[in-house]
């Protein structure tokens, strides 16, 4: 392969495993699967900065979605997201591994981007987490050239965060993946970078510390699970494991795939000493721990006393509903074993006589990932499509848009998730809260198995309680949205003295009786905490386009000596 290629040949993989991916849903319409839920427009409420009623389990991400859709089309930007994610992580991973060989980058490519763990949080819908994951590689890089001290290397370290920043998950796997790069004495400037850019969601946090505690039937439901014959513990170590079995491939209840992930791992630990000649060993250990401690903690539930650690700590500790689904800390295990693969796998390839024999084991090992888990390709041979919103969606979103009136929007039936037949029956979340222009209650309790996890939300109890609509004025509410088509029941007594206002196939939108009490909406603190982290953003951006001239008034820095 001439130079040109070589260079060529890693984009070019990247993106025909996003294509392969995401094939079937690149034509108009949406991907509305479990928690992934995109609409025509998003709009600016209280909920999207982290400053209504509910935890900020999705700020930023709801205000940035809002932010884009202003200019592009919902689906468009929902396609986007998911391609660039599935596009960068393979990219970034086949860039991060210390090689000049092109089959080695491509090894590395798939081991990282064609995984349980992207596969999983793609079909439950978490399109951030897929987001965080796809930073991570372009994070480490950063991180090792801050260790060394390289011009604009903190500013690049900005940069290469602010992405994953979209939700309290994807900052804290950046924050510490970030730390851990940079090495112990960057931790003053990589910390701080840390926390200013999750500044959206710890304001909000703090602000209601209260109120951030999560049911502890939430550690049990939401721990991580057996796939085959093998423990939790080994799901985890390959990558897989998530708590929901109806978002897992297929392929990963195969008998052989436990014996796969132990071959897997114990090859990548193989490969981490040449990755440590080439690193440095500080930079390598620190992200074999890490890597470490995400397995743990993704199987802490599953341990001997992790069951009651994590119990103890969701009851007395604010915020610790993080923990909760903590398989998803596994990501940082992702990220050693890809890179120990690729270069064990460079260095046996080395090891053989023939051209022929070195090709075809990289190839091999390339398609390794493929050939043991196919089902994620073509939208997980079908299991995610594309749907197109009723019109009535559009039209009770103008209703509300044009009656400045007070008061939330009830949602019934009373249900986190749907399933309208419009999206052939998928179970989706419930998509009020993102497509319509007013904050949206909705009950978020939810239902594992047998087990009922309380919902979050402190208003449900009083919408619970009414029997009337006048109640629910009381409450808060202004408006009732029925949602039809959908399972679940509506108490008839909470309309019998609400006005239809709109009326339609899928939707109904009443008015309660009188006026919902107007409350106060402090958006001072999370639109100064916004404006730090984007302010941030925009001096790292302005940084690393100014020539280095222009910033160190000539001065060269010369690299240090590495820790």
């Amino acid at each position: 392969m001439d130079a040109p290629g070589r260079r060529l040949a890693l984009p070019a993989v990247s993106a025909v495993l996003a294509v392969a991916v995401c094939a079937p849903l690149l034509g108009r319409g949406f991907v509305l699967s479990y928690d992934m839920v995109f609409a025509p427009r998003q709009y600016f409420v209280p909920d999207a900065f982290g400053i209504g009623a509910t935890l900020p389990r999705s700020v930023p991400a709801d205000a940035a979605v809002a932010l884009v859709t202003t200019v592009l089309p919902g689906d468009i930007v929902q396609k986007l997201v998911l391609l660039l994610a599935i596009f960068f992580a393979a990219y970034g991973a086949g860039k991060l591994v210390p090689t000049e060989h092109t089959g080695t980058r491509l090894v590395a490519a798939t081991a990282y981007a064609w995984t349980p763990y992207l596969a999983e949080r793609l079909f439950i819908g978490h399109w951030p987490l897929l987001v965080a994951y796809a930073c991570l590689p372009w994070i480490v890089r950063a991180g090792l050239a801050a260790r060394d001290h390289e011009p604009k290397s903190l500013w690049r370290l900005v940069l290469t965060c602010a992405p994953a920043v979209l939700t309290p998950p994807g900052g804290v796997l950046a924050a510490a993946v970030a730390i851990v790069a940079a090495g112990s004495r960057r931790i003053p400037a990589t910390l701080g970078i840390a926390v200013l850019l999750n500044l959206p969601w710890l304001v909000p946090t703090f602000l209601d510390a209260g109120g951030t505690y999560s049911d502890p039937a939430g550690v049990t439901a939401f721990s991580a699970r057996a796939e085959s014959w093998g423990p939790a513990l080994l799901s985890v170590l390959g990558l897989g494991g998530i708590w929901n079995a109806e978002t897992v491939p297929g392929s990963r209840a195969m008998p052989l795939i436990p014996v796969l992930v132990l071959i897997t791992v114990a090859i990548a630990l193989a490969g981490l000493k040449p990755l440590a000649a080439r690193w440095g060993t500080p930079p390598v250990r620190a992200l074999f721990l890490l890597g470490v401690a995400g397995v743990l903690l993704a199987s802490l539930a599953t341990l001997p006393f992790g069951d009651a650690v994590l119990d103890f700590a969701t009851r007395r500790l604010p915020g610790a509903g993080l923990l909760r689904d903590a398989q998803k800390w596994v990501a940082w295990w992702a990220l050693p074993l890809a890179m120990g693969f690729a270069l064990a796998i460079e260095v046996a390839a080395a090891r053989l006589q023939t051209r022929q024999g070195r090709t075809g084991l990289v190839a091999a090992a390339a398609l390794f990932p493929i050939l043991t888990m196919p089902d994620l390709a073509w939208g997980g041979w079908g299991r995610l499509g594309t749907a197109q919103y009723p019109d009535d969606w559009r039209a009770v979103s103008e209703v509300l848009g044009g009656d400045d009136r007070p008061g939330d929007v009830l949602a019934l039936p009373l249900s986190t998730f749907r399933g309208f037949a419009w999206n052939g029956g998928r179970t989706q979340l419930d998509p009020a809260p993102r497509v319509l222009p007013k904050p949206v209650l909705m009950d978020d309790t939810l239902q594992v198995g047998a087990d009922r996890i309380a919902g979050e939300d402190p208003r449900i109890g009083d919408v619970r309680a009414a029997t009337s609509a006048e109640e629910l004025t009381a409450a808060g509410v202004g408006w009732i949205l029925v949602e039809h088509g959908t399972p679940g029941d509506v108490d008839p007594r909470l309309l019998a003295g609400a006005t239809p206002v709109w009326s339609g196939e899928w939707l109904t939108l009443y008015r309660t009786p009188g006026g919902a009490p107007v409350k106060a909406v402090a958006w001072g603190p999370a639109l100064l905490a916004d404006g730090v982290a984007l302010t941030l953003l925009c001096v790292a951006l302005l940084c690393r386009m100014l020539p280095m001239r222009t910033l160190s008034r000539g001065r060269i820095f010369p690299p240090r000596k590495k820790e």
